[in-house]
């Protein structure tokens, strides 16, 4: 028998977390919306704020002094994060998961500090040449006698400027198999004080304009060899882990964002009146909320669904991507009827829901396009059938 039904602790969760983004979050939205650029003082007062109710490193295991929750209760508490500015929700800190590949002084040296708040780390995977396609990566890891010799750019680095320390994947050498070449890879823990690392602004984003990004260089970069993270060339299993969980995190987001954006549009409907009459009451907007709300929740059943698989230790990289797939391109949708129904007021920079139909669009992009997703859950059901 399936049981749809959270359990008190989950509708406990949803609650806190909700209650945290509109007293903590929405009253922030217009100032950073104005100045995008977030002063030390509201990252300083949002993570005190996450701190002292329990949210900050939830993802950590408890023994290790994070909050121990599990992928049900991360995707509810990201859906509800979701609903608020990008750039504010993820002050909210959650130290990757990736750290967990953490091992021996690793763990006191980067790990524990990470979850306590004391230190923060940023991920460099992306190049300009590199995007979904890891393996053509160009970032190089030469083993020398001094440790591995970094030298490449990594960009689109979100957290540079006040990381510190950097988890960066590189090509550290060619697998050969018949006449197919793949690119080994390998992570590392990188100190961003570490000379031949440079950190530089990045670009001007029309997505989450106060989510700043940046551009890493590294030039003859040492690293030493109790840096790396995992094995030496088993950092692409390492990656896929973690891609792995942050798209069933981006998939959460988007239903949060889904929800305010229907949520706004419902009653704006029910106050809006035209014509004598609220215009709610006219199909062409009626049923376009009830698109709306079917569409939501079904990528939300389709996501709670894979969080549950993930706890029970069966989550596939398909059932990752059709979470990530279903959420973000479902949250286009919804948020483009959403500024429909507001009309004039729809696009007008003062909107919620003018913000959610702007920052829709990389979500669709950021940790694996959706073309990547299809890929991947087609290769999935057809790898049954191969001969």
């Amino acid at each position: 028998m399936m049981d749809f039904s959270l359990t008190d602790e989950h509708e406990m969760i949803v609650a806190s977390v909700r209650r945290f983004v509109q007293e903590e979050l929405y009253p922030l939205e217009d100032t950073i919306e104005k100045h995008p650029v977030i002063s030390e003082e509201i990252k300083q007062q949002i993570q005190d704020a996450a701190r002292s109710q329990g949210f900050y490193a939830a993802n950590m295991p408890a023994r290790l002094g994070g909050g121990g929750l599990d992928s049900l209760s991360l995707t509810l508490m990201d859906r509800e994060l979701g609903r608020a500015s990008y750039a504010l929700q993820n002050l909210v800190a959650r130290p990757n998961n990736i750290l967990l590949a953490c091992s021996k002084t690793q763990v006191e040296q980067y790990l524990i500090p990470t979850i306590n708040g004391k230190r923060l780390e940023c991920i460099a995977l992306t190049e300009p040449d590199a995007g979904s396609d890891l393996r053509s990566m160009r970032t190089s890891a030469v083993k020398g006698d001094d440790g591995w010799r970094i030298n490449g750019v990594k960009h689109f680095i979100s957290r540079a400027d006040i990381a510190d320390f950097v988890i960066l994947f590189a090509r550290s050498g060619i697998e050969e198999s018949g006449n197919k070449k793949d690119a080994l890879i390998t992570a590392f823990l990188v100190d961003k004080d570490s000379v031949g690392l440079s950190v530089q602004s990045g670009y001007s984003s029309l997505c989450h304009p106060a989510y700043r990004n940046f551009i890493l260089d590294f030039n003859d970069c040492i690293v030493p060899e109790e840096n790396v993270l995992g094995e030496v060339h088993r950092g692409f299993q390492v990656a896929n882990e973690w891609l792995m969980s942050t798209r069933l995190q981006v998939a959460a987001m988007a239903l949060g964002r889904a929800h305010r954006a229907f949520e706004e549009s419902r009653e704006w409907a029910a106050n809006r009146e035209q014509f004598g009459q609220p215009i709610g009451r006219f199909q062409g907007v009626s049923f376009q909320l009830a698109d709306m709300y079917v569409e939501l929740l079904v990528a939300e059943l389709l996501t709670l669904q894979a969080a549950w698989k993930n706890d029970k230790g069966q989550m596939s990289l398909a059932d990752a991507s059709m979470a990530k797939l279903a959420s973000t391109e479902m949250l286009g949708r919804v948020a483009d009827r959403a500024v429909q129904i507001f009309g004039g007021m729809g696009i007008m920079r003062e909107s919620p829901v003018a913000r959610i139909w702007r920052d829709a669009r990389v979500e669709r992009i950021w940790d694996g396009t959706s073309e990547i997703q299809r890929h991947i859950i087609s290769r999935d059901m057809l790898r049954a059938l191969e001969r």
